[in-house]
């Protein structure tokens, strides 16, 4: 009951629940239509009104994400500096693209959804994929540090070698669970903007499964601040 206060008092918190039930009702529908049970037209209900909540909730925080990219000009280190500002940036932008939709959904001004729907799908895709880059160079460097615990003492000369090496290194990997959670996350959120753009054709279910769980990974964080990837 802690935790769920401590969620709650957050509007982060709050996002991040909807968020969740929002992904669950979608993936429930898209099963319930499969399996020609009643109740799918309130769970795409259920669903939109989750959206139009969310988009309320970060409505003018392409500002705020914009003005969190300026002490990261400050990153002594280069890949993470341009990583996480471009990310930043391209997120300002899909939170921008965000709140035009929510005006038209209001009816407060004319809104062509589909134009700005894909060009706020394609920025938040951009964002991930700057996430993506920095959570692949954060793996790599931990990795690298530890080439002397994971590598197979006779080198990589058959499958059980890789296997080997495999397991090691999702064993180092697991002592960092900071850097676990956020590329998990990040490549769960990663098809959702990629199929709603076309680039893939992944069911409604799937994406509501990978919606899911990536709204857990980003639950995980608030519960225990310890998990959040550093510098943000």
């Amino acid at each position: 009951m802690d935790i769920l206060v401590k969620i709650n008092n957050q509007t982060n918190g709050r996002d991040k629940e909807a968020r969740l039930l929002q992904y669950l009702s979608r993936l429930l529908w898209y099963r319930f239509q499969q399996s020609n049970i009643k109740g799918v037209q309130g769970l795409k209900n259920i669903e939109y009104q989750l959206s139009t909540f969310r988009k309320f909730l970060r409505f003018g925080r392409f500002v705020e994400s914009l003005y969190a990219t300026l002490p990261l000009f400050h990153e002594e280190n280069a890949v993470l500096r341009y990583t996480i500002i471009l990310s930043k940036i391209a997120n300002s932008l899909f939170l921008l693209a965000d709140h035009l939709l929510l005006l038209g959904r209001a009816d407060f001004c004319p809104t062509d959804t589909q134009k700005w729907s894909r060009i706020s799908n394609k920025y938040w895709l951009y964002s991930i994929t700057m996430n993506l880059m920095r959570d692949f160079y954060e793996i790599y460097n931990i990795l690298n540090s530890e080439k002397r615990i994971i590598m197979p003492k006779n080198g990589l000369r058959n499958l059980e070698d890789f296997k080997t090496l495999f397991l090691r290194s999702f064993m180092v990997l697991v002592n960092h669970q900071d850097i676990l959670i956020d590329t998990v996350k990040n490549c769960c959120d990663f098809f959702i903007p990629y199929t709603a753009l076309g680039h893939a054709n992944l069911s409604p279910g799937t994406v509501g499964l990978l919606g899911s769980i990536s709204s857990l990974m980003g639950l995980l964080v608030l519960i225990n601040p310890e998990n959040k990837l550093i510098p943000q």
